[in-house]
């Protein structure tokens, strides 16, 4: 007899991946040979790989106190779950971008299903442990919990908001921290992706081996400096005015080289029809200079809009037989034939042709010379020594938003990042240190300048600003003022919505994606069974409804979508059946009803009409359909809508 099974908060379903399922499924993929009744028999696993095993009991490596234990915390799945906040969203509808706020490990946890990958770009601020960052104990045993008493949204718990180098835990308790939020965010790259840190000396050394650790010393493409300040009087011995950009990719062999010397602004118009119509390219004169061999391919009249013709200044006439020093065009006539579509002839007050007059042509002569085909065949490389994206530029771009905020990174760096790893239409970028924003706001600027429409996701703490602390007045003064919680996230969410609206201010004709969905952490939707021995009686009264009190439908369904592995930006329907309402999720992937009341006659009508959409829709995968448990009148009413859409051959069934 079909089922509807139902799903607790240990079920595999309703947690995020599981990576150490995963690995141990890749493994036995390879080699099945060393598993024996499920388990890895590691001697013939040791046997299989003969000589690839180091077995020494000295190795080179970087090891610290606690480094199994973090290990542990980013294989350990989070039972988490995001709740949407459409008020505090910009275009909640139809935006593709992600502001979370949360504890980026539980939310790089919670992202994996969905996104392991899909990111093309990771760019990450971390703490540089100067002794004064934030650095707070993770715990894997209930991250949620710990999260939540960290942010002091629960009772308990604590952080700590420096980490002396007295503290005899200097460089462990920053690799503790580095190690699991890497291991997660290199799962999230995709093939081609690449990831970048910025990071100064005082854990340059140590984070270059945790990365060779995480993507593989293959995998490691090099370091960049960049000038942080022109001018700095601080420090012991040297001024330190650099820090570092350490640069990782997922697979080297298939990264593309960086991308170097083209100047994307440069390419300021939006080709508006033919098989070219969106792409961005700009206009190149046609006529070159003059010939040092004679080349009569290159010099021909061209005819112009209104009869007349043009030619390069010369002397010589007819154009077929040039001498040195007659001008020429670009392309030879051949190609000038077989181009057609990418000349434009545009009238002006001062050309430098001649017309069929003798006298000077009202016309010029165009090449359209597409941003893509530049990017396409470019072979020069950006250089390592990065000196125009100081942290001055950051700070004026932060007073001109009016945003309080100390040392952020500059919108340009990120933008330069975007660009040489020729990130393009759809591609995500992703930041889970987001600080002032400066990846979100990067990414809507690049994208305005060349029209590529990138996606960005960026997590950033709920830290509470401390009103007593002299260097956090006036960014709490702000959010009073603002009516917000004095959080250092309410500083991320404003400043993408004014860089938003000042990036559709200064280009008009930007019609992208300024917008963005905010996504907040918090504990499942799924009620733990949490017995009272004393009182078994009304804990059995207390969990008849399997779901946590107050939590919406919208909530519920962001649950199912990362727990079953669908974009968070995956459009969504509704439709109301027998009196319910239904949501389609993924076109069809995804059905879910969560409403209540469904009687046994209910859940015949009900049954039926899904059927009937998840017919019209015909999605490419099996469907799932979702109920809330309690929806259910009594268990007759949830046999009858089982055999109802198992007949229809829907047998994915769940309820929550």
């Amino acid at each position: 007899m079909p089922e509807i099974e139902k799903l607790t908060l240990n079920d595999s379903e309703t947690q995020s991946a599981d990576i150490v399922a995963g690995n141990v499924a890749a493994l036995q993929a390879l080699f099945p040979e060393a598993f024996s009744e499920g388990r890895i028999d590691f001697a013939v696993l040791k046997q299989v790989l003969g000589g690839a095993v180091d077995e020494r009991e000295e190795k080179y490596g970087l090891n610290w106190h606690g480094k199994r234990r973090a290990r542990q915390i980013a294989l350990t799945p989070s039972t988490g779950t995001l709740l949407p906040c459409p008020q505090d969203s910009v275009d909640w509808d139809t935006t593709q971008n992600l502001m979370i706020e949360g504890d980026n490990l539980e939310v790089l946890k919670l992202l994996q299903k969905s996104y392991a990958g899909k990111v093309k770009m990771i760019y990450i601020d971390p703490p540089y442990n100067t002794g004064r960052d934030f650095v707070y104990p993770d715990d894997f045993r209930n991250g949620i919990r710990n999260y939540l008493e960290i942010t002091g949204q629960a009772v308990g718990g604590g952080k700590n908001t420096s980490n002396s180098e007295s503290s005899g835990r200097f460089h462990t308790d920053w690799l503790n921290m580095m190690y699991p939020r890497l291991k997660l965010a290199q799962s999230l790259l995709r093939r081609d992706g690449v990831c970048f840190i910025s990071i100064s000396e005082i854990e340059l050394a140590n984070l270059l081996e945790v990365c060779r650790q995480v993507f593989g010393e293959e995998n490691s493409i090099g370091i960049a400096c960049r000038v942080a300040k022109k001018s700095n009087n601080k420090g012991d011995h040297w001024a330190p005015n650099f820090d570092y950009i350490v640069s990782c990719s997922k697979d080297k062999d298939e990264t593309s080289p960086f991308l170097g010397g083209v100047n994307v602004a440069a390419y300021d118009q939006i080709e508006t029809e033919g098989k070219r119509k969106g792409e961005r390219y700009q206009l190149v004169r046609l006529y070159m200079s003059t010939i040092e061999n004679q080349n009569p391919d290159q010099r021909f009249w061209i005819d112009c809009p209104d009869g007349s013709k043009v030619i390069p200044p010369g002397s010589t006439f007819p154009p077929e037989r040039p001498k040195l020093g007659d001008g020429i065009w670009r392309w030879s006539r051949k190609k000038f034939d077989e181009e057609r579509d990418r000349i434009v002839v545009k009238s002006v007050r001062s050309s430098n042709l001649v017309a069929d007059h003798g006298g000077p042509a009202k016309w010029n002569v165009f090449t359209k010379t597409y941003l893509k085909d530049v990017i396409e065949n470019a072979t020069s490389k950006p250089n390592n020594l990065i000196e125009d994206f100081i942290n001055q530029l950051g700070s004026h771009e932060m007073t001109k938003l009016g945003i309080p905020f100390d040392y952020p990174k500059p919108s340009g760096l990120v933008k330069f990042l975007c660009e040489i790893t020729r990130t393009g239409i759809d591609d995500i970028v992703l930041d889970f240190f987001a600080g002032s924003g400066t990846t979100a706001d990067a990414v809507m600027q690049v994208n305005s300048d060349d029209g590529l429409n990138r996606r960005f996701i960026v997590v950033q703490l709920p830290e509470p600003l401390d009103p007593d602390d002299a260097s956090q007045k006036t960014a709490v003064a702000f959010c009073d003022k603002l009516s917000v919680d004095r959080r250092l996230s309410e500083l991320t969410k404003e400043r993408i919505r004014r860089a938003g609206q000042n990036i559709k201010a200064e280009n008009k004709l930007f019609k992208g994606d300024t917008g963005f969905r905010v996504y907040k952490l918090s504990s499942s939707n799924i009620r733990a069974w949490e017995p009272v021995a004393a009182d078994l009686a009304n804990t059995l009264l207390a969990h008849a409804e399997h779901l946590v009190q107050g939590r919406t439908e919208a909530d519920i369904l962001t649950e199912l979508l990362l727990k079953l592995g669908l974009d968070l930006c995956v459009p969504i329907e509704q439709k109301q059946i027998a009196g319910k309402a239904v949501h389609s999720i993924g076109a069809g992937a995804l059905i879910a009803c969560l409403s209540d009341g469904i009687t046994r006659d209910v859940a015949e009508e009900l049954g039926t009409g899904i059927a009937a959409w998840r017919k019209a829709l015909n999605p490419a995968v099996d469907t799932r359909v979702v109920f809330k448990d309690s929806g259910f009148a009594d268990n007759d009413a949830k046999l009858n809508m089982a055999a109802i859409l198992t007949q229809a051959g829907i047998t994915d069934m769940r309820s929550l």
